[in-house]
């Protein structure tokens, strides 16, 4: 490792350089912009590195929980393995454009006996009361599990069951909480996220992606159980088709499933949305079912700053919100994002305006 650091050092040295002066004139052009509640941008912290915020409304406040960041020292890989994240922390916030709270650390890799590394992306759901932070990690044997934990409050701290929710795999949970009561888990994301290694929920032998001219891998949705611990029934495969009906297929990589599931719904439509991976783009397709099928609709947000990038959307106070991540305030090393947030706009049609995110497209 110490001979690549060598050999690239004076490359990443001028690379980071140029994205900082980037960052830096950025970084003023976004503090004379709008309050985000007027339309403009904002980083939610700078004194930690926190990425994947699943956003939610409890209570009248809003709530964030993302991952947390940190430089485990490990070398970039298609694999993820320098996401070496290990702990969580929740953030509230009174109002869009007002102070951010960091509850501090509500879960660590240590007090869930199942956890082996890389505790990825989380979520949260509230019912009757209590408050459950669903999370992926890799088991001791470095398959990804689903796992969950509970609070009596939603900023936490939380207790993990002991073992993780039977039938899970893969990662990026996200929990929808339907109109008729009924919570939904989406989740799912190849490569590093390991969705190749399955299909119909089955562990396969020798996983790899389908052909290019084949269906895409899609992402997996399973009905929660009602104490919101299990799945209530084996997850299943969702379907994304083009305007045609026809699936997106394994090679279609600018609208193809990768990772990163989230779920709302909008003037009584479901609104699937996630990211294209290796593509860099956060698209959505709409349906009339949390099942689907979704009939892929276009781009939320172009590429941003680093690898790619993670969201959810809330509507808060009377406005609909996009939270991402980027990394272009660590100079743009992909393993250390900072959270964001702008507002969200529709068109008449139901159709989402799409947001610039500042990267560039590979």
């Amino acid at each position: 490792m110490k001979k690549y650091v060598l050999r690239g050092m004076t490359f990443a040295v001028v690379a980071t350089s140029l994205v900082l002066m980037a960052f830096s004139n950025g970084r003023k052009s976004e503090q004379s912009d709008k309050k985000v509640s007027e339309g403009g941008t904002r980083y939610l912290v700078k004194d930690i590195y926190i990425a994947d915020p699943s956003a939610h409304v409890f209570n009248g406040k809003l709530y964030i929980y993302p991952s947390h960041d940190i430089d485990a020292g490990i070398p970039q890989d298609d694999n993820g393995d320098h996401f070496a994240m290990r702990d969580y922390h929740v953030f509230s916030m009174d109002n869009i454009d007002g102070k951010v709270t960091d509850h501090g650390v509500v879960l660590d890799e240590d007090d869930v006996p199942w956890v082996g590394r890389q505790m990825w992306a989380p979520d949260a759901a509230e019912k009757d009361g209590k408050y459950y932070l669903y999370f992926p990690a890799k088991d001791k044997t470095d398959i990804f599990r689903i796992g969950v934990a509970v609070s009596d409050k939603p900023e936490g701290p939380f207790k993990a069951e002991a073992n993780p929710i039977r039938g899970s795999f893969s990662i990026d949970p996200a929990v929808f909480k339907d109109d008729d009561g009924k919570y939904y888990m989406y989740f799912g994301g190849i490569w590093g996220g390991q969705l190749q290694r399955y299909r119909n929920g089955k562990a396969i032998e020798c996983g790899k992606e389908p052909a290019d001219n084949e269906p895409e891998l899609g992402p997996q949705v399973a009905r929660m159980s009602d104490n919101m611990l299990q799945f209530a029934e084996a997850p299943r495969t969702i379907q994304i088709l083009d305007k045609n009906g026809k699936p997106l297929l394994a090679g279609d990589h600018n609208r193809r499933f990768f990772e990163a599931s989230w779920m709302h719904k909008y003037h009584g439509k479901y609104y699937f949305s996630y990211s294209t991976g290796d593509t860099h783009k956060l698209c959505y397709a709409i349906g009339d079912s949390p099942y689907g099928p979704f009939t892929y609709q276009g781009v939320i947000l172009t590429p941003v700053v680093g690898w790619t990038t993670h969201h959810s959307i809330v509507k808060f106070q009377g406005k609909w919100y996009l939270f991402y991540h980027d990394a272009k305030p660590s100079g743009g090393k992909t393993w250390l994002r900072s959270v964001k947030v702008t507002e969200l706009k529709y068109n008449k049609d139901g159709s989402i305006q799409t947001i610039d995110g500042g990267g560039v497209s590979e």
